[in-house]
């Protein structure tokens, strides 16, 4: 479905009146995906201001939640991979011993957008503990969404996504596209059989160096854009035109239904074969939201010290 609210997106009035073109009102839970940017709203107020757009239309009770992840912190992420490219062992140790350990109360998120910094730090705020793919909070349902955050789960059942899943919530995708579409990846573990992966990180406290791993499935957003394309088709996404400084799209859908949808995309001949052969790695959303203004780039707080064809459309269920 498509709206067209084309006035300037600055104003908080504004942004209300996009918020409630794509269907979000009183009460409802909301993941929030944004580029301050995209919208044309400057760093030093935008996010302040959106904020209140949304606290407007949710009310006091709904509740907001961002994704505050640290891809850094994984020694089999992109951008991990990127950094340490062509270093040589001495110069990889050096900076695995200088990499931040992750404290849910202190460290920042990361390529995530200067708005999910900002939740992240309000005094209300509640984030899960997850040291790769935490999420923070605020509203009504805040510190129930955030109790639970196993380290075996990044973005399934045992995670904030999965309380989103059941508490019935909608995403929303303000000025950027699907592969920053976290909801995406809950239809990964609702597919079986799923590539195995093990991470590493590093968790404040952690007895020893801080060092600690595990297993989860493989993620991987390399597909998420021609999902997302798809899943508009079955008319389930809402869409308004924004943004003034570049062209710019908002989204908003629910979790459910496209976590359903994902997952059976995923589990069709043709494209989904290729998605369950795995190979994509820890790419969790850094591509899109990295560009924000104000964001690092280089991902990770330790890189300062180093010199250096459509397929068939499914319905959704």
């Amino acid at each position: 479905m498509f709206g067209a609210v084309n006035q300037t997106m600055t104003t908080r009035s504004a942004l209300k009146a996009m918020l409630r073109e794509l269907g979000l009102g009183e009460g409802m839970t909301v993941l929030v995906h944004t580029s301050l940017r995209a919208l044309g709203l400057n760093r030093s107020y935008g996010a302040a201001r959106l904020h209140g757009a949304l606290v407007d239309v949710l009310g006091r009770a709904g509740t907001i939640v961002v994704p505050t992840q640290t891809a850094w912190n994984s020694t089999t992420s992109p951008i991990h991979l990127r950094t340490t490219a062509g270093m040589s062992a001495e110069d990889k140790r050096t900076y695995l011993a200088c990499l931040e350990a992750f404290d849910p109360q202190k460290t920042k998120s990361s390529g995530m957008g200067a708005y999910a910094e900002y939740v992240r730090t309000l005094r209300s705020a509640v984030r899960s503990a997850h040291p790769q793919t935490s999420f923070a909070a605020v509203g009504g349902r805040a510190a129930e969404l955030m109790a639970e955050h196993g380290l075996e789960c990044h973005l399934g059942p045992s995670s904030p996504m999965g309380a989103l899943y059941r508490a019935g919530a909608r995403s929303a995708l303000l000025g950027v596209g699907y592969d920053a579409c976290t909801t995406f990846h809950y239809g990964e573990y609702l597919v079986g059989n799923r590539p195995m992966q093990r991470y590493q990180c590093r968790i404040a406290g952690t007895p020893g160096d801080d060092w600690t791993s595990f297993t989860d499935i493989e993620l991987s957003a390399r597909d998420f854009p021609q999902i997302g394309a798809e899943f508009e088709l079955t008319g389930a996404v809402r869409t308004v035109e924004a943004g003034t400084h570049v062209p710019a799209r908002a989204m908003a859908f629910d979790v459910r239904t496209a976590a359903h949808f994902a997952r059976r995309w995923m589990e069709a001949p043709g494209p989904g074969e290729a998605f369950r052969a795995g190979g994509g790695g820890l790419s969790i959303n850094n591509s899109t939201l990295s560009m924000e203004a104000g964001v690092d780039e280089e991902g990770s707080p330790c890189s300062a010290a180093m010199s250096r064809p459509p397929s068939r459309i499914l319905t959704s269920s």
